[in-house]
């Protein structure tokens, strides 16, 4: 990856929620009433954080291989996560920047409550959904970790990240990519049929192809793109509490309180391990031309 430029602590304002961090200060303004109320209008799907951090040992798995990618990194560059989950990929970029500033977004109120636990005032986390991402300063480099599958409109998707980005600055991504965990899917289904006939079909995610993906990130403005597909079988150490937090919840959600346990019991009970995940990683550029 090439090397960042130095870059200046600038202000900077979301102008979606018209709510800014002074240099001055350097304060995270998202605290307790309205912006709650905000994360609740732009996530449709509840997160169980405090579960999913005790249960996400295979995203912090994969999220190391892509952290090791970022060995060109300016010390006092601007960096911002997109879907910082529970913090723990956030905290791992406060190491590698410890002059510059961190900035960390998620959709999930509860997501963004344990981040902000977790870091403090180290790093400037509030609650949004990325295709509402208007960043006034553009950052050196944007990452995200097993997040943007959750984004239905990838179009969208490249157009804001560039948009956040200086000309020159870098996309380092990974999330799930085609054939992404078709195994579990068909579990999914075949226990739909029996138990929740309104979830046969549905699936929240945009599992993208490589090549698809690469002509979606030349059409919003990048350059020097490397797109792949691989596979990553995982072993968790706690299955039934990973398949509940980290692939269950919309399904979930959509069911109705009482039907809800029996239907995620049986999906846990039908799965096999490995579970087929397969990741679709992403480097690229801004063009700076």
């Amino acid at each position: 990856m090439r090397r960042l430029t130095d870059r200046t602590n600038s202000v900077w304002i979301d102008r979606s929620i018209t709510v800014g961090v002074c240099r001055r200060e350097r304060k995270c303004p998202w605290i307790d009433g309205w912006p709650r109320r905000y994360c609740a209008a732009v996530m449709a799907t509840a997160w169980d954080a405090h579960t999913y951090d005790q249960s996400s040992d295979p995203q912090q798995s994969w999220a190391t291989d892509v952290l090791a990618r970022l060995d060109g990194v300016e010390p006092n560059a601007t960096v911002i996560d997109i879907g910082c989950g529970t913090g723990r990929v956030t905290e791992a970029l406060l190491a590698l920047v410890p002059e510059g500033r961190v900035l960390a977004i998620d959709a999930s109120a509860d997501m963004v409550e344990l981040t902000r636990r977790r870091l403090g005032d180290r790093a400037e986390v509030w609650c949004q959904d990325v295709l509402d991402l208007d960043l006034v300063d553009p950052v050196d480099l944007v990452v995200s970790m097993a997040t943007l599958h959750w984004v239905p409109d990838h179009d969208r998707l490249w157009n804001r990240l560039a948009q956040a980005l200086r000309p020159g600055g870098a996309l380092e991504v990974q999330f799930g990519g085609e054939g992404n965990i078709a195994g579990v899917y068909e579990v999914i289904e075949a226990v739909a049929r029996d138990l929740a006939p309104e979830l046969v079909g549905f699936s929240p995610c945009n599992y993208a192809g490589a090549r698809e993906t690469e002509e979606r990130l030349h059409g919003a403005g990048f350059v020097e793109i490397r797109c792949w597909l691989e596979e990553r079988p995982t072993y968790p150490e706690d299955v039934n509490a990973f398949v509940r937090t980290s692939i269950l919840p919309a399904h979930i959600q959509r069911l109705p309180a009482d039907r809800r346990e029996s239907f995620a019991a049986a999906v846990v009970e039908s799965v096999r391990l490995p579970l087929d995940f397969v990741r679709l990683n992403v480097s690229a550029v801004r063009d700076g031309s």
